[in-house]
């Protein structure tokens, strides 16, 4: 079966305040039920993008890599039979009704380590 890539997008200026309990909560729902569906692969939740550090060359800066106005704030991986299945499971995703956008791509190739995984936030193990 296929897999896609869900990237998850909000405004920047809303991840000063972050989302609340409401929020989360219908997050939480949404993940849950692509889990009892079968087809969650994987999930993660992205720090700030004001946290991030970026590379370009030899050149280290602090911040995301562009400016934007929007900055992917999570992505997760589901397996589905084809495009459109994987776009009804993203269209349930409560970041839509939140100001925020999503973007789906076909997965092509790529594995997951969890050797030493013990001890990272939101690691199993």
């Amino acid at each position: 079966m296929a897999q896609y890539a869900i990237l998850l997008y909000a405004p920047l200026q809303d991840l000063d305040v972050g989302p609340g309990p409401d929020q989360l909560e219908l997050h939480d729902r949404h993940a849950e039920d692509v889990r009892r569906q079968g087809a969650m692969v994987a999930a993660f939740a992205l720090g700030p993008a004001t946290n991030a550090t970026s590379l370009r060359g030899d050149v280290v800066t602090d911040g995301p890599f562009i400016e934007a106005k929007e900055v992917v704030v999570g992505l997760y991986v589901v397996e589905a039979p084809h495009l459109d299945a994987a776009l009804e499971i993203a269209r349930r995703n409560p970041i839509l009704q939140q100001g925020g956008g999503l973007e789906v791509r076909p997965v092509a190739g790529g594995r997951v380590e969890v050797q030493g995984s013990a001890g990272r936030p939101g690691a199993a193990g």
